[in-house]
C-alpha cells in the first residue's frame, strides 16, 4: 500500500465541497433561510419560528438581500480556479500555496455556516481546510514546484 498523498486528497475534497457551496449559495439566492435562527428564536403559532430582534443583521444580509450567498459563489468560483486551475493560475505560486487554500476555505466555510443551504459545503470545507494543514504539516509540497526548482528565470 502507498502513502496517502494529503493534498491530492485535500484537492478532492476542496472541489466538491467548494461546488456543494457554490449550489448551496445559488439556492441559497431563492429560498433565503438564516440558519441560526433557531438559537434566539421566538415560536410563533401561525408563523413557525421566527428569528429574535438580535438577529437583525444576519436576517438583512442572508433574508432581504442575498450578500452573503453572492460572497460565498464569487468566493467558490474563486476557490474553483485554484483547485482546478486556470491556465494562467497553472504554475504560479498563488495555485502551489497551502496556506492560501486553507484561509479561503475557512473563509467559505463562515460564509456558509451562515445559511441554511450551505451547511453541508461548510463542513466539507473544513475537512479540506484540515486535509490541507495536514499536508503542510508533513512537508509536503506540489508537483509543479518541484518541477521548477532550479531553473532560474530561464525558459
Amino acid at each position: 500500500m502507498g502513502n496517502l498523498v494529503w493534498h491530492e486528497y485535500a484537492r478532492y475534497v476542496s472541489l466538491t465541497a467548494t461546488v456543494y457551496t457554490i449550489w448551496a449559495a445559488f439556492f441559497g439566492i431563492y429560498y433565503r433561510k438564516f440558519f441560526w435562527d433557531f438559537v434566539h428564536g421566538i415560536v410563533r403559532a401561525p408563523g413557525g419560528l421566527q428569528p429574535a430582534a438580535s438577529d437583525g443583521i444576519f436576517v438583512s444580509i442572508i433574508v432581504k438581500a442575498p450578500v452573503v450567498q453572492l460572497l460565498n459563489m464569487v468566493l467558490g468560483f474563486g476557490l474553483l480556479a485554484l483547485d482546478y486551475p486556470l491556465p494562467f493560475l497553472k504554475n504560479s505560486a498563488i495555485h502551489r500555496s497551502f496556506p492560501i487554500r486553507i484561509v479561503l476555505l475557512l473563509l467559505q466555510a463562515f460564509f456558509a455556516i451562515l445559511y441554511y443551504q450551505g451547511t453541508n459545503g461548510a463542513i466539507y470545507s473544513i475537512i479540506a481546510a484540515l486535509c490541507y494543514t495536514r499536508a503542510q504539516l508533513n512537508g509536503e509540497v506540489m508537483p509543479e514546484a518541484k518541477d521548477n526548482k532550479g531553473r532560474g528565470g530561464r525558459a
